[in-house]
């Protein structure tokens, strides 16, 4: 009976483990071109006098007529204080960007862009021979775009055991 049970466990032991292997393979590859894209900023008007020895009916900035008209200036009156003594007199004015006639917005996209005190601009990207491929093995193939591009690839391996 002892050499029975010792056989037993022996098979017992032998046998096989079982386990169940999971693989799991991703690739992806991201191709970018950039867009061309400009930023405008309408600037407002401008108006400041200082001076010595010098009085004004001063002048100013008019109220524009619409939304899309810019301020004026209103010229002012100024003679000197003291004739015949020094003065200083300094008057400035800066014009605003009123919206030119015609442009109109549709979509959320501006047909044509107004030519306003503060612009920049970038331009496109150009794809070029830009390029990129993963095979089955994860061997990685990717190939520069013009400028404004971008080439990203990705693969990922995962082994899960239970």
């Amino acid at each position: 009976m002892k050499k029975l049970a010792l056989l037993f466990g022996m098979v017992l032991m032998a046998a096989p483990a079982h386990a169940d292997l999971i693989t799991k393979h991703s690739s992806s590859v991201q191709l970018t071109v950039d867009a061309a894209a400009s930023q405008a900023t309408r600037l407002g008007s401008t108006y400041s006098v200082s001076g010595s020895n010098v009085s004004a009916t001063l002048g100013g900035l008019t109220a524009p007529a619409s939304a899309t008209d810019a301020a004026t200036m209103n010229s002012g009156t100024y003679t000197q204080t003291t004739a015949g003594s020094a003065f200083s007199f300094t008057e400035t004015f800066n014009g605003g960007d009123a919206i030119p006639t015609g442009t109109t917005v549709s979509s959320g996209v501006v047909g044509s862009l107004p030519a306003f005190g503060s612009v920049t601009t970038t331009s496109g990207g150009v794809a070029g021979s830009l390029g990129g491929t993963i095979d089955s093995a994860g061997t990685m193939s990717l190939t520069a775009g013009g400028a404004g591009t971008s080439a990203t690839g990705q693969f990922v391996s995962e082994i899960t055991i239970r």
